[in-house]
């Protein structure tokens, strides 16, 4: 792998890893399309670049999350019922992650090999379009704050993401469209959809961290940094361009792409 071809890589992840397109997606069409060898760390290549995407989204939102960790500890030791609030909100995004990674598991192990060819990417990114049409225009602008959130509404987006394990199926995208489908306002459904990233990437950067250090117990070489470099950058570009485009109500966009490079895929490179 080249410098640039790291740089490339890089780029293609951190930009969709927080916009409604998959970035597993568009990691595996691009690798392919170019024929580009990420060499001896494949296996765990993704998960070093999902850990730039990691940090970005931990600066983008560290006061959020400040609040949220000092008053889930304020009601857990001072007993302040002023902060119930956050902590009801963390223990929501728990339960969110728990779902995902049992579902996602049993999702893993039921599609087996056929969840990476091109055939399934082809008809995820698709089925990632029509969804993202369906709440753009089909669903009523929904009204619900953190306080009013319950514990079907946790599940339900726990479900939606947990779809994401599919290349083509956004983990943003299937967040953001469950819990507006839950009837959540924009702005909560983004914080939720934002912030549940992280213990998921974080989830995940764990289970390969004895991989990792195996890899990379030699250093890391050059085109990884850059690569990683590349994809925290863009990842805070992701966010920010994922943050304008719903307030203004332009997810048809990504919703044409995601349909249009689904048909791509399915037509010429199945």
């Amino acid at each position: 792998m080249s410098w640039l071809e790291a740089l490339f890589i890089g780029f293609i992840q951190g930009i969709s890893e927080f916009l409604p397109i998959s970035s597993s997606a568009h990691l595996v069409i691009f690798e392919k399309l170019l024929h580009i060898n990420t060499g001896d760390v494949d296996l765990t290549f993704e998960v070093f670049l999902h850990l730039a995407s990691l940090l970005a989204v931990l600066l983008y939102f560290k006061e959020d999350l400040l609040n949220l960790v000092k008053g889930s500890l304020s009601y857990i030791i001072k007993k302040d019922v002023n902060q119930a609030g956050h902590f009801r909100f963390v223990s929501l995004m728990l339960v969110s992650t728990v779902i995902t990674m049992v579902v996602g598991k049993l999702l893993e192990e039921w599609l087996a090999e056929s969840i990476t060819n091109t055939a399934t990417i082809g008809a995820a990114l698709i089925i990632t379009g029509i969804f993202l049409i369906l709440i753009e225009h089909g669903v009523s602008q929904g009204m619900r704050g953190p306080s009013e959130m319950t514990w079907k509404h946790a599940i339900f987006i726990g479900l939606g993401q947990a779809l994401a394990v599919i290349p083509g199926i956004s983990r943003a995208g299937s967040t953001l469209v469950a819990a507006l489908w839950c009837g959540l306002s924009k702005e909560t459904a983004l914080r939720y959809s934002f912030l549940l990233s992280i213990p998921i990437i974080t989830g995940i950067t764990l289970l390969k961290l004895p991989e990792l250090i195996g890899q990379f117990s030699h250093g890391i070489n050059n085109e990884l940094w850059i690569a990683f470099i590349s994809s925290f950058l863009f990842a805070l570009i992701g966010i920010k361009w994922l943050i304008s485009m719903v307030q203004q109500a332009k997810l048809s966009y990504f919703a044409v792409y995601c349909v249009s490079l689904g048909l791509v895929t399915w037509i010429f490179l199945t």
